[in-house]
Parts: structure tokens; C-alpha cells; sequence
């Protein structure tokens, strides 16, 4: 059984809820006895303790930030809780996350320390919320991209008109880096919409695991020509043949990286990028050469190597599509950000502020 805090201390614990920044948690967690908690809502991201462009004093200012603070809710890997930023919090005694798992954290420095750390989930939509929220925004970004639809909107919204003509998906190819269930997702969508022809490659895939995906996704393994549904290609041929190619795998030490200025050279000039999976899968340096030089048609991007954007970032300027750059439509990491998901994330959030109240077991431990 956990160690429940004594109700009869003077002062209350002390709770920081970071990173909401839509302030969603607020009604949540104030329906927590004020008596017995101190509730501090941070809704800046402060630099990332573990990132290699983050200085010194800046990792100073984030662990002085969190120091007080007995229990910390975060959001899935926007603030990362590295060894070192563990160390550094003396007083923690409960950190709270999103969702069913957390690559943002040293799960084995919480162990060494016996802090217990929870997750949370949308009880209403358990085991779908990720993937139904992320697959939308994938497939949104794709048709925005192809049909020009944020550049349109600014253009007639500052007295503008047509400028250049969107591109059709039909019966194009759609290449899918990764097939898990996100990427099996989106290529279904893509497949039965616009009859896009899917390819897939990951590292490990194999045909017959895309065969036995194309079954479980309600297609038969080959159509009438005796092509694959699943067509597993080399990682050349997805980016030489492929008019979209959407990146759908799991962010980690080997796949940190995964495509970079050799694989982008390969595209074709009309052919469209689109990351809602992790900024640093791609070499972002590489992305934006490739993009200032107008090497393929345009990009999609809901995620980036270093978040929030920082407000000098390249990222931010409204240049991209005028001479000679690709077009670029970006989205602030909306992928799983829908307001019943994340009401229903705090909402368990605070279940388990009461169940360590309580000397209770949490729901949802991560180790």
C-alpha cells in the first residue's frame, strides 16, 4: 500500500499542473480539497532539461521552477523528466502523467527515489483516443496540404485570389513509414477514399505482417491484378515512388533520425511530407534545406525536434512557398489534442491525487 500524506499537517501539498496550455486542468484539479493542496498551473514550457541546446542557467530555472513541489502533473513529453531533473527534486513525492506511457521519463530514477508515477486515460474512449484523434489530424493535414488550403485562406482573407492549383490523390501513392496502428490507419483511409495505391516500410517489416494488417483492416491481401494491399518496398523505393509519405513510427534511440537528407533527395518534386508522429524521427536541418530549396512540393508538420517552437525558430516565418521553397503548413502538436480527451486525462489525474491521499494503489502505474 502507498504512503498516504498525513491530513493533519499544517501546511498543504504542494501541486504544480504544467504545461496545460488551454488551462483545461484548472476546473479539475480545483475540485480538490483547497485545505489540504496548493495548486500552481504553469502553462509555459520552459526549455527541455535534457536537450543539448539547453543551457546551463536554463536547467537551473526549470528545476528551481518544479524544487517546491510535492506532486507534478505533466503532460505526455512536453516537459521531460530526465535522471538528472529527478535528482534535483527533493520534495517530489508523486508525479502524475497522460496517457498509458511516458517516453519523457526516467522511469528507473522514479523507482530508485520510490516515487510512485501514474498515468491517465480518457475512461470514456480507453485504448482509442490516440489513435482516432491522431489519424484525423494525419489525414487533415494531407488534404490541407494537397489542396492548399491554408495558403488559400490567407491568400482570400488579405484580398487575394487563386494562386497555384492543388493536386489530386487519386490513385496516387501513398507511402507509409511505419504500419502499426497508426500507420495502418491513415494508409486504410487514404486506400478506401482515394483508391491510393500503399506502400509501407519500417526496419522490421516484413510481408507477411502487412498482409496479416491488410486482413485485420477488413481488405482482402491482394486486389485483382494480384497486387498487395500492403505493398512492403525498401526504404528507396517508398521515398522514390511515393506522392505522400507519412511517417508513423515510435520515436527511440534507433529510430531517432530515421530519415534524412539521402532519404529526401530521393522524392519527387510534386511529392508532400507529413510528420504527426515525433519531430525527431527526421534530421531537422536536413527538412529545412530540403524545403528552402524547394526540393519537393511542400511539408506537413505537427511535431518538431525541440517544443514549443522557439520564437526565433526557422520554422516561423511566412516566406515558405515564395521563391523557390516548398510550401509548409504547420500545426502546434495538435495530433491528440481534443478537449474530451483531455478533460478525461485530469479528470483520472485527480482520481489518483485522491487514491495517494487514501494509502490507495494508483491507477495506471507506469513501472
Amino acid at each position: 500500500m502507498l504512503k498516504s500524506f498525513s491530513s493533519k499537517m499544517s501546511t498543504p501539498i504542494k501541486i504544480a499542473i504544467l504545461d496545460d496550455y488551454q488551462g483545461i486542468s484548472e476546473p479539475k484539479f480545483k475540485t480538490l480539497d483547497p485545505a489540504k493542496y496548493e495548486l500552481t498551473f504553469f502553462k509555459d514550457t520552459l526549455l527541455p532539461y535534457n536537450h543539448p541546446s539547453t543551457p546551463e542557467n536554463a536547467k537551473d530555472e526549470l528545476a528551481k521552477r518544479l524544487g517546491p513541489f510535492e506532486v507534478i502533473s505533466t503532460m505526455r513529453e512536453r516537459t521531460p523528466f530526465p535522471r538528472e531533473l529527478v535528482a534535483r527534486l527533493p520534495n517530489l513525492r508523486l508525479l502524475l502523467s497522460t496517457g498509458n506511457r511516458n517516453l519523457g521519463l526516467d522511469l528507473e530514477a522514479f523507482k530508485e527515489r520510490g516515487i510512485p508515477v501514474a498515468g491517465a486515460e480518457d475512461k470514456g474512449r480507453a485504448g482509442s483516443v490516440g489513435t482516432d484523434s491522431t489519424t484525423e489530424h494525419c489525414v487533415a493535414m494531407i488534404l490541407a496540404a494537397t489542396r492548399n488550403i491554408a495558403q488559400d485562406d490567407h491568400g482570400v482573407k488579405s484580398g487575394g485570389w487563386q494562386t497555384v492549383p492543388a493536386i489530386s490523390l487519386n490513385r496516387r501513392t501513398f507511402g507509409t513509414v511505419g504500419l502499426g496502428r497508426l500507420g495502418v490507419a491513415v494508409a486504410k483511409i487514404m486506400h478506401q477514399a482515394f483508391d491510393m495505391r500503399i506502400v509501407a516500410w519500417s526496419p522490421n517489416l516484413t510481408q507477411e505482417a502487412a498482409d496479416e494488417k491488410a486482413k485485420a483492416a477488413g481488405f482482402p491481401v491482394e486486389n485483382s491484378q494480384g497486387e498487395k494491399t500492403f505493398k512492403v518496398v525498401s526504404k528507396e523505393e517508398l521515398f522514390k515512388t511515393s506522392d505522400v509519405v507519412s511517417i508513423h513510427l515510435v520515436l527511440s534511440d534507433r529510430s531517432r533520425g530515421s530519415i534524412s537528407s539521402t532519404d529526401l533527395a530521393l522524392m519527387k518534386k510534386s511529392a508532400i511530407l507529413v510528420n504527426t508522429s515525433r519531430g525527431p524521427l527526421v534530421v531537422e536541418e536536413d527538412l529545412l534545406d530540403a524545403l528552402e530549396r524547394g526540393l519537393i512540393r511542400a511539408a506537413a508538420l505537427d511535431v518538431f525536434e525541440l517544443e514549443p517552437l522557439p520564437l526565433d525558430s526557422k520554422w516561423r516565418t511566412t516566406k515558405w512557398g515564395q521563391d523557390g521553397r516548398s510550401h509548409v503548413l504547420l500545426t502546434p502538436h495538435m495530433g491528440y489534442v481534443e478537449q474530451d480527451t483531455l478533460e478525461g486525462w485530469y479528470e483520472h489525474q485527480v482520481e489518483n491525487v485522491q487514491r495517494w491521499e487514501k494509502g490507495e494503489p494508483l491507477e495506471m502505474s507506469l513501472y
